[in-house]
């Protein structure tokens, strides 16, 4: 199942259900120590609920911005394809791109774009337009 975010009619393209479901599994065991929303409550509530409001939207921008410079830090092999299945790897396995140095530009979006560049857009949307972010 392909997902996208939305806001209002426009659609910012994202990729299998897995592979959104992956960064936010990676961002709570690498950078939340497995806690759910501990550091990043705002994005964690966009998964959970699958969508943010305006203001919430602004406050996701800043803490997407930590999470990039965060998983910057950690090499492409630190990943979590699935957090409840720990032994699942991606479906490519280690077959990445050279040009893949960290998890900060490790998840890239069906159609070859950044995941987080895609994800700021999305969120920066809401913000300007005044309408809800949603994961459809």
């Amino acid at each position: 199942m392909s997902v996208s975010l939305r806001v209002g009619p426009i659609a910012y393209p994202i990729g299998r259900a897995d592979f959104v479901g992956s960064f936010f599994d990676t961002v709570t065991v690498r950078l939340e120590g497995g806690a759910r929303g501990s550091r990043f409550p705002t994005l964690a509530g966009l998964y959970r609920d699958g969508e943010l409001s305006p203001d919430a939207a602004e406050l996701a921008r800043v803490e997407l911005a930590d999470v990039e410079r965060e998983l910057r830090q950690h090499p492409p092999a630190d990943v979590i394809w699935d957090i409840d299945k720990s032994d699942v790897s991606p479906p490519w396995g280690s077959d990445i791109a050279d040009t893949i140095t960290s998890l900060g530009d490790y998840f890239v979006t069906a159609d070859g774009r950044q995941l987080i560049a895609v994800m700021d857009t999305a969120l920066d949307a809401s913000v300007r337009t005044g309408k809800p972010v949603r994961i459809v």
